[in-house]
């Protein structure tokens, strides 16, 4: 009998001692550095039993469990459960960050465990992205630590205009929303481009893919595969 896939939230470490891994939100995940959590954070900043992810009807709520060094949620620090949002950045104490990818955004425990296999299959263009599991690979090889959520935004709106310039404008509001563009500097989208190109440089680096057009924008260089 076919089985039913059902789509779960997923948390992403993105920088320190667990970067890289993931997290199928299917039940309960106690976080901490006791050896009985789900996640084990091994550093001393982090409480032994620090913080909880629950999955309710209404969403995937975070709950500070009194820890001593802090949980937050998209720099604020939270004193009740919160309810995540697709895209939320929880920062466990100093140590360990992770983001949350919604139902939405996420594909079947499956179907990842699918996209692993994939990965072994050669691709077509140098640089290949999902929009649904938010995962890139260059020359085959997958970006991880995975890039950050305004790195991920920046790439994704070249990605679908590639081999056409992008102005700045748009990128900064793809980035940031139309609602914050107007106080973010130049300065801040040169320092998200740089970063970019330093983490598919790691990949590849004898190739430029983010090429600026002066005076227009950017534009993404996807080649084929030789």
């Amino acid at each position: 009998m076919a089985q039913n896939y059902e789509e779960f939230p997923t948390i992403i470490a993105q920088s320190g001692p667990l970067n890289g891994q993931r997290w199928v939100l299917n039940k309960e995940l106690l976080i901490g550095r006791e050896t009985d959590c789900d996640i084990i954070i091994p550093s001393r900043q982090v409480s032994r039993f620090h913080a909880r992810l629950m999955v309710t009807p209404e969403g995937t709520h975070l709950e500070d469990l009194g820890s001593k060094n802090g949980t937050h949620r998209n720099g604020e620090i939270i004193t009740d459960p919160v309810q995540l949002q697709d895209g939320d950045i929880i920062q466990i104490a100093l140590t360990q960050q992770f983001v949350f990818l919604s139902a939405d955004a996420t594909l079947p425990l499956d179907s990842i465990q699918g996209m692993e296999r994939e990965t072994m299959k050669p691709s077509v263009t140098r640089l290949r992205l999902d929009l649904k599991s938010r995962r890139v690979w260059v020359l085959d090889h997958e970006v991880v630590p995975p890039l950050s959520v305004s790195q991920f935004q920046l790439l994704v709106l070249l990605y679908e205009h590639e081999g056409r310039v992008v102005d700045r404008n748009m990128l900064i509001e793809a980035v940031w929303g139309e609602e914050e563009a107007f106080g973010i500097s130049e300065q801040a989208l040169d320092a998200l481009i740089r970063r970019l190109r330093d983490r598919l440089a790691g990949f590849d680096p004898q190739h430029s893919y983010i090429v600026t057009v002066r005076g227009h924008g950017l534009r993404l260089d996807n080649p084929p595969l030789d």
